[in-house]
């Protein structure tokens, strides 16, 4: 029988197996209490473009990526994006649902047609109160969250744009990316806008960098793939 999320979906988006009362972030459930967690989920399908949230909008909704691709960005003071991250499947959207600020501060863009999977803020308090280790679950979650992210200050650091740019796109290609023969392939487009906004540097200095990295051998492009062929991950 498949999930309520496939059935959803349809043959439109890739969904992943794991069901959300069965996700690593709800550890130690019983199969009875993950059912009932996976039952009372709220389920959403989305086009490419579409928001699950806006900069500053109320937070009180967090989400499993069930399948598709989500960018996170934040706009500046000066009218200024800046793109945080890019999550992938199975990944969690929304955890500033557990501060008290109770405004989203960045916005969530669906990058291609995206199924979720989640929760509302009074939903996952009462879920909280039942099974107390979730919130042992969440705080786990946050750390690494806040890991991901120095590292990604780490490579705004470097000063060397191209090395800045090696940084950044291995970083993607560990989280997105899949092994080849080749190397390890970035399957979705990254433009040289989005790619100036996780350097934090403008788009011709991007465009030059790029053009380096081909001509080291450092990066390959197929198509619209994006191959690192040296870099290793697990």
């Amino acid at each position: 029988m498949t999930c309520l999320c496939e059935q959803i979906a349809g043959d439109d988006i890739e969904i992943s197996p794991t069901c959300i009362g069965n996700h690593w972030i709800f550890n130690n459930l019983d199969p009875v209490e993950a059912k009932a967690l996976g039952h009372g989920a709220l389920r959403k399908k989305l086009i490419k473009g579409q928001s699950l949230f806006l900069q500053g909008d109320p937070a009180d909704e967090m989400f499993l990526i069930k399948g598709g691709r989500v960018k996170l960005s934040k706009v500046l003071e000066d009218g200024t994006e800046l793109m945080l991250d890019i999550l992938k499947t199975g990944d969690f959207v929304g955890e500033n649902m557990f501060s008290e600020e109770g405004k989203y501060p960045v916005s969530a863009v669906c990058l291609e047609d995206t199924m979720t999977c989640g929760f509302s803020r009074i939903q996952f308090e009462e879920l909280v109160l039942q099974h107390p280790k979730l919130g042992l679950q969440i705080i786990k979650t946050l750390s690494k969250r806040i890991s991901s992210l120095t590292d990604r200050v780490g490579s705004l650091a470097v000063a060397n744009i191209e090395d800045r740019l090696y940084r950044v796109l291995g970083n993607v290609a560990k989280e997105h990316g899949v092994k080849s023969p080749q190397g390890v392939v970035i399957q979705f487009p990254l433009t040289h806008e989005d790619l100036g906004f996780l350097t934090g540097a403008h788009r011709v200095s991007v465009t030059r960098a790029m053009k380096a990295l081909k001509e080291s051998g450092k990066i390959l492009l197929e198509g619209k793939r994006l191959i690192l062929p040296s870099l290793k991950i697990a």
